[in-house]
């Protein structure tokens, strides 16, 4: 049985290899999630930063403002589930560009660091609901000698303060 911390870990360390989240405003009726790359230093902990352009439905929709946004994950083995709230909002610190640039970022903007299409976004993640799937093989031998699974999976999730 995790903790939430460990539930925590999981997370950050299945974000940091699948990198793959969907990103959207919170609030707007018309605003859908979107793929987006996901970035961040260190092992765990927000912010999360996403390059993306100037014509992009979220930059359209923060304007020049701070927005409550969400994100939503599944690592690629559908082993880490995650939920998180938090701030989107664009950010202009070339010092993160710098160090967050790398030749995948860079094909997609043709004058590099400088095009002006390019914007990077900052997500304050504040808080998170994190699953740890509880169906495997384990899972199902447990259940044919009797355990309730939804016990087993009441242990399995987590509501997180980022």
């Amino acid at each position: 049985m995790p903790t939430p911390q460990e539930l925590a870990a999981d997370f950050w360390k299945a974000l940091k290899s699948d990198m793959t989240v969907m990103l959207g405003i919170s609030g707007k009726d018309d605003s859908h999630t979107r793929p987006m790359t996901a970035l961040f230093e260190g092992d765990e902990g927000g912010p999360v930063w996403f390059f993306t352009s100037v014509d992009s439905e979220l930059v359209h929709g923060l304007g020049d403002k701070t927005s409550r946004a969400i994100a939503t994950f599944t690592s690629e083995g559908h082993g880490i589930f995650a939920c998180l709230h938090g701030s989107l909002t664009v950010d202009t610190d070339r010092a993160v560009v710098d160090r967050l640039w790398n030749r995948h970022i860079a094909a997609w903007y043709e004058d590099g660091k400088d095009d002006p299409k390019l914007v990077l976004l900052r997500f304050d993640p504040e808080s998170a609901e994190i699953w740890k799937d509880a169906s495997g093989m384990w899972a199902g031998l447990k259940h044919l000698f009797g355990s309730d699974p939804k016990e087993d999976y009441k242990d399995n999730v987590a509501e997180v303060r980022l």
